[in-house]
């Protein structure tokens, strides 16, 4: 873990991700993590920014919401690239992040850190291959990553952190927001005048015990 230039738990998570097969997702979702926020929200385009975000939404949550953005920004750029040139291909791509409410400074980061780690990993020797279309693995790697992130949901909507007891609320930024599923994990927990979990993912309880037995039991919690 030392090779990798990140927190703990995203080395831990790309270490785990070439065992289950989603490296190059997994590799996504850290980059794009690393910036600031993908998606911007102008006040006097609410409605059509949300109507254009939601185009890339997963309804399996934040993260792959992630991956489908950073697929969708590399296509179109080596589509423009291969019929305009890199420089003409760059322009058309800030277009494209303005058209469809995408922060470019923050994309380019992303894919100025996903290189960096990438170039890592393969020195590291780790297994480079991809889930394709099946996120399944991808989810169940984040649970065995981040499974100290897990959080588990009361009946009045909000949700209890299973590490520590906390309570707190989807971030109104979240792609699960509404659908409020069971259970889910989450990247970070930001405290204001309530708490609430950014970055989530839908994923299925009985995950815990397998991937992650020394804290998570069998158990009504």
């Amino acid at each position: 873990m030392a090779r990798l230039p990140l927190e703990p738990n995203d080395s831990k998570a790309l270490i785990l991700a070439s065992q289950f097969d989603c490296l190059e997702e997994m590799l996504i979702v850290v980059s794009m993590l690393s910036v600031e926020s993908i998606f911007y929200v102008p006040r006097d385009k609410l409605e059509e920014s949300r109507t254009v975000i939601k185009s890339f939404s997963s309804p399996e949550g934040d993260h792959l919401t992630l991956v489908n953005v950073y697929h969708a920004s590399i296509e179109f750029l080596e589509k423009n690239k291969t019929e305009n040139g890199n420089e003409k291909a760059e322009k058309n791509l800030m277009k494209w992040c303005k058209d469809n409410f995408i922060n470019n400074r923050s994309l380019k980061h992303a894919r100025d850190i996903y290189n960096q780690i990438l170039e890592n990993v393969e020195r590291m020797g780790l297994k480079i291959s991809s889930c394709g279309d099946d996120m399944l693995p991808l989810r169940r790697c984040l649970a065995a990553s981040y499974f100290l992130n897990a959080a588990l949901k009361h009946p009045d909507g909000t949700y209890r952190v299973l590490a520590n007891g906390q309570i707190a609320e989807i971030h109104p930024t979240s792609v699960l927001r509404r659908s409020k599923p069971e259970c889910i994990i989450f990247y970070n927990l930001v405290q204001t005048t309530r708490n609430y979990v950014h970055n989530v993912t839908r994923i299925d309880y009985l995950w815990l015990a397998e991937l992650a037995p020394q804290c998570y039991a069998l158990k009504d919690n």
